[in-house]
């Protein structure tokens, strides 16, 4: 089934009169289930691509489609409400909410769904236990480390069953143990409950994690490799 759809799409900025082209006339899909990595040179466009399918911005032109509908031209709020059924972040710096505890942070999302106070533990604590973190379930965000932070956002970004998970360089910010221990994290949970991850990195180290690997330059897709098989156009 397909999760994401990007017909067409160019993103352009513009400041007074000058245009700069994130995106210049993208197209992909990409399936349930998937493990995929984009990757590319800094300013080729990976993080504007996960912001159109993520519902956090809209393309200038073309078409972008989650789970068959059209959310090209959403108004801010039904682009949220289409963010919180349907799509979970982890983001390079981990954004956790700093006042609140391993446990909170995961919690927040169950909470602003409406969920009753005995499923939110329920879930919380399975996903808490998924990532290794059901320990530290109490600490505040500067009492872990970053690897555990970064583990902390990734049970926050499961916990509404999202069809979708969105990281942006998650492991940019770690060292080498501990953004393997994350990329880990994140496969087994994609093989485990079928959730679909798209992931932008420029690390080799991470990119050898990815089952499809979508090369962008300079606004465009340039390479679609899937398992170790390079497209025409590369």
């Amino acid at each position: 089934m397909e999760v994401v759809r990007v017909e067409n799409a160019t993103r352009v900025y513009r400041t007074g009169k000058v245009e700069t082209y994130a995106l210049r006339g993208v197209s992909l899909s990409i399936e349930s289930g998937e493990f995929t990595g984009l990757v590319g040179p800094s300013g080729s466009g990976k993080t504007t691509l996960l912001q159109l399918m993520g519902c956090l911005d809209q393309p200038t032109e073309g078409r972008v489609y989650i789970k068959g509908k059209d959310v090209s031209r959403l108004s801010r709020n039904q682009r949220a409400d289409m963010r919180r059924g349907n799509i979970g972040f982890i983001f390079q710096f981990f954004a956790l909410i700093p006042t609140l505890t391993a446990y909170e942070n995961v919690e927040m999302p169950l909470l602003l769904n409406g969920q009753g106070a005995a499923e939110r533990r329920k879930r919380v604590m399975e996903l808490l236990e998924a990532v290794g973190m059901a320990e530290r379930a109490h600490h505040r965000p500067d009492q872990l480390s970053g690897g555990e932070q970064q583990r902390v956002a990734i049970a926050r970004a499961l916990a509404a069953r999202p069809s979708l998970i969105l990281a942006d360089e998650p492991t940019a910010n770690l060292d080498t143990p501990n953004g393997q221990q994350v990329m880990e994290i994140m496969r087994r949970l994609n093989q485990e409950t079928g959730v679909t991850f798209v992931f932008a990195t420029h690390d080799p180290r991470v990119i050898r994690y990815a089952r499809r690997v979508i090369t962008l330059r300079d606004g465009l897709v340039v390479a679609d490799d899937v398992a170790g098989v390079r497209s025409p156009e590369a």
